[in-house]
């Protein structure tokens, strides 16, 4: 529980934050991108923001190749991260997290 718990309490407190300002918000998620890319000092941020999160995502399909997986299974989490960058990569760490405890469990179990 203790490898779910931070990833689990940053994507509820950053999903929850999203979620509150996407409806308080006064344009598109589109729009918002688009005017964010007009100025190169918020365009750095942006494209910053996306390599990160290119990386997280080679890292989402290499560990979920690593561990036996098919790397369609990873296809949501990098949709995900496509739209809301950070969402993605932390659903994966709690998924992981929780799929990792039912494994030991039921290791533990067998033996």
């Amino acid at each position: 529980m203790k490898s779910v718990a931070l990833p689990l309490i940053a994507l509820i407190a950053f999903a929850g934050y999203t979620v509150s300002v996407m409806l308080q918000a006064e344009q598109s998620l589109l729009d918002f991108g688009i005017s964010l890319m007009s100025r190169p000092d918020t365009a750095q941020v942006v494209i910053d923001l996306y390599l990160l999160a290119t990386l997280a995502g080679i890292w989402m399909y290499k560990d979920t190749r690593k561990r036996g997986q098919s790397g369609l299974s990873v296809v949501p989490y990098l949709l995900v991260t496509a739209i809301f960058v950070s969402v993605g990569p932390l659903l994966y760490l709690v998924v992981r997290g929780f799929q990792r405890r039912k494994n030991s469990i039921d290791a533990t179990q067998q033996a």
